[in-house]
């Protein structure tokens, strides 16, 4: 058995079962509809090569529904080379197309005729919520289709019989994040890289004249990318239809942007979605917000619009996983589904995928456009989901500072500190702490060069102010080591005494971890340790227990998949070449795994799952029979401590010795440039929205354990660890963590995301088996549970 199914078994407590279904017999069809979106590639290649690898025929529908319905040349057979090359690429390679004749029964009836002629009764629409609203409304017609077009003699009664029934799954691909049900659609993140990039760009020309700068983005009725984008570069002010600024804004942003001047910052940032409007429901335009600022402070001001700049480009990581994962969820839903089995949405949650009725999500969609309509822009806010509400709220908080009423009656310190290698995404977490604290009536206090700076009472307040510009920028501007307090406790202990300190967040890896350990140990000799203490993790290697997600892994994985693209590139040109990488991670193989999927790996090597001789013997004809096919290139990668005895150089050394004749080998350690470069969109959101969270647990506990003018919390629940788990933020004591550490590795015992290495193999075409247990189980959206969630999507 492989040993991803392996993996599989042990975690479920059941054996996988063999990818087989009785299925229906039908073949599947695959179309992309709407406005293109990046990521949309991945998803055909998940869904053509699950098809394939399931036996069931795959046909590509070119131009939509379009191409539905003009049939020919437009619907044909996919291969499982014909998917080859494309996860990098934009857009989507089969074509989208607006299609009015659809809208007609006539086009419909025309449809269902091209689809029975090549047996294809499994569909697979990826586009909005108008494709899927009109896949849903051809199902529903689909029998009366075929009694039409019996009664006209263009197919028998037998094969009406046959294909009596029409199984609809959508996949959702939209920049705009619009499609209530799902956390994240495809091209949304990706999306998010392109206006980012271009934010950072313009923050270099803006700094040195002293600019403003009005920045649209797509978005004409959700206003997700100019929200999400406005707390990833901590834009002065931003403009979205689902909460219109009141009355009088305009006196309110001058007075900001003056006073951001006054501050010494050099440039003001505006973003304004497309769609944004004022509380009348009237338009608010770029040229307008230019005009007042101009008017009113005779700013410099310039307007840029992205255009289509946000659709474009290569797809990120997490667009990729995502498609690719959902891709593979669709086949499933689609051999699994009957008659009676209402169409369906794949969808995330969290990290999970599930599977949600179709015309449920479309009504709440259409929910929030009624709501915006009429005016009810807080329950606009509300139906959006509780992501959005949080992204929205916290925004507000971190850009906009206000002035307490009252001033509390008692002022705490709270310190702050970076432990470990330094992670992208750690000043924005820094940020988002220090005026979270400073918004509750704290002191903060910042702390450089981790626990080494510490000891040595580098300690100093930090202010609002000081923290400005700070999502955008890499490493760690505090200063960061992987010093431990170990035996210099007393000296950790002498500081926070001498500092007054009441509070502490650690932000950083498994030495964050470990340290937060030893200070709750330090409790039995040191009265100082007796405060509040949470850590918020942060490492490229994702490897803390307790989280399924760490601050810099999410901007490591797409440096990792952005050199996988160079080098596969380099490779399509010489032809029958492997190339080996090796990544970091020390013994937690997330990045190996996660971007092995991401850029198309063949077969990645883990700590995690053991491996031996045979097994490599078997990955060198499986490479070796690959280039006997068009596919003439190999990407292998490698943990960098997934075994002491087979290195780097062994495996290079072993494929270019068994490929003589056949390929030949390069290698490449890809080494710290995964640990730099300006953080991601998702590692900035996520690092903001997660120290915030760790900030109001800290205001919390403070008052909790403010007993006779001090603060002493000696119970576990004060020292502790926030995390994602699944789909939920969680405050988890780390005495309890212990246990699920392998502390010798440096690991948690248990990681979620072995369950998606067999999915990395299947798209590789390995000859595997897939545990089902691990498919996504249909369930229902409405109001309560759609505003309820707390998940992790940015």
């Amino acid at each position: 058995m492989d040993p991803s199914c392996q993996q599989a078994m042990s975690q479920n407590g059941k054996a996988p079962l063999p990818i087989h279904f009785s299925g229906n017999g039908k073949a599947i069809g695959i179309l992309t509809s709407g406005g293109d979106a990046q990521g949309m590639n991945a998803a055909v290649r998940a869904v053509v090569r699950m098809g394939i690898y399931v036996g069931s025929k795959v046909y590509f529908i070119h131009e939509g529904y379009q191409g539905m319905v003009d049939g020919g040349d437009n619907i044909a057979e996919a291969k499982w080379e014909n998917v080859s090359s494309i996860l990098q690429v934009g857009g989507t390679v089969i074509g989208s197309a607006r299609c009015k004749q659809f809208r007609t029964r006539e086009g419909r009836l025309q449809a269902a005729h091209n689809l029975v002629k090549h047996g294809i009764t499994n569909l697979c629409v990826i586009g909005g919520d108008g494709s899927l609203t009109g896949a849903n409304l051809f199902r529903e017609e689909w029998k009366g289709l075929l009694k039409e077009l019996t009664e006209g003699g263009k197919i028998d009664k037998k094969t009406a019989h046959k294909y009596s029934h029409l199984n609809i799954v959508g996949i959702v691909g939209s920049i705009d994040n619009d499609f209530c049900g799902t956390d994240m659609t495809i091209g949304t993140d990706s999306a998010l890289h392109r206006i980012i990039e271009v934010v950072d760009a313009i923050m270099t020309t803006a700094q040195s004249h002293q600019r403003t700068f009005v920045l649209e983005v797509m978005g004409r009725h959700c206003g997700y990318l100019a929200l999400v984008s406005a707390l990833a570069c901590g834009a002065d002010w931003v403009f979205i239809p689902e909460s219109p600024p009141g009355e009088g804004w305009e006196d309110q942003m001058c007075q900001k942007l003056s006073e951001n001047r006054a501050g010494k910052k050099r440039l003001n940032i505006i973003i304004i979605s497309e769609g944004a409007i004022d509380c009348n429901n009237k338009p608010i335009t770029s040229d307008m917000i230019k005009d007042l600022v101009v008017k009113r402070l005779g700013y410099d001001t310039r307007v840029t619009i992205l255009g289509h700049v946000q659709r474009g480009g290569t797809p990120s990581a997490f667009d990729r996983i995502l498609a690719s994962r959902m891709g593979i969820e669709a086949v499933l839903a689609l051999l699994e589904a009957s008659p009676e089995t209402p169409a369906c949405v794949v969808s995330l949650s969290g990290n999970q995928a599930i599977r949600v009725p179709l015309m449920e999500c479309v009504q709440m969609t259409m929910d929030v456009q009624k709501a915006m309509d009429e005016g009810r822009f807080d329950e606009a806010v509300k139906l959006r989901g509780r992501s959005f509400e949080n992204n929205l709220n916290t925004y507000k908080s971190l850009a906009h500072r206000k002035i307490p009423t009252h001033q509390p009656t008692v002022q705490f310190n709270v310190a702050i500190l970076n432990v470990g290698a330094p992670a992208a995404g750690m000043n924005a977490a820094v940020r988002s702490a220090v005026r979270t604290g400073i918004s509750e009536g704290h002191r903060m206090l910042a702390v450089t060069d981790g626990f080494d700076g510490f000891m040595k009472g580098n300690i100093k307040e930090i202010k609002w102010g000081d923290v400005g510009g700070w999502t955008g920028q890499g490493g760690s501007l505090l200063g960061t080591k992987r010093t431990l307090p170990g035996d210099n406790r007393k000296a950790v202990a002498d500081q926070i005494r001498l500092h007054n300190i009441n509070a502490l967040l650690l932000i950083g890896g498994f030495e964050a971890y470990l340290g937060l350990l030893e200070l709750l140990a330090g409790r039995a000799k040191y009265d100082e340790f007796c405060i509040p203490m949470v850590m918020v993790p942060a490492t490229v290697s994702n490897n803390v227990p307790g989280s399924d997600f760490s601050i810099g892994a999410d901007t490591a994985l797409n440096a990792i998949t952005d050199t996988c693209d160079r080098i596969k590139q380099s490779a399509s040109g010489t032809k029958r070449r492997v190339f080996i990488i090796e990544t970091m991670g020390g013994y937690c193989g997330y990045l190996a795994s996660m971007s092995g999927l991401s850029a198309g790996a063949d077969v990645s090597y883990i700590f995690e799952e053991k491996f031996d001789i045979h097994e490599l013997q078997s990955n060198v004809e499986h490479l070796t029979a690959k280039m006997k096919t068009s596919v003439q290139r190999g990407l292998v990668l490698r943990n960098e401590c997934c075994s002491e005895n087979y290195t780097t150089d062994f495996i290079y050394q072993l494929y270019s010795e068994e490929g003589k004749g056949v390929f030949d080998c390069r290698k490449n350690v890809l080494g710290h440039m995964q640990q730099g470069g300006s953080p991601s969109p998702f590692d900035r959101n996520f690092g903001t929205k997660i120290s915030a969270k760790a900030m109001q647990w800290i205001s919390g506990k403070l008052k909790e354990y403010y007993r006779q003018g001090r603060v002493f919390a000696n119970c576990h629940e004060s020292a502790c660890l926030l995390g994602m788990r699944r789909r939920t933020l969680v405050f988890q004591p780390v005495s309890q963590l212990k246990e699920m550490t392998d502390f010798q590795h440096r690991i948690p015992k248990e990681q979620w995301w072995l369950d998606l290495r067999p999915l990395m193999k299947i798209l590789a075409k390995y000859k595997i088996s897939y545990d089902l247990s691990n498919a996504g189980q249909m369930e229902h959206v409405d109001r309560r549970t759609h505003e309820n969630r707390n998940t992790i999507a940015i």
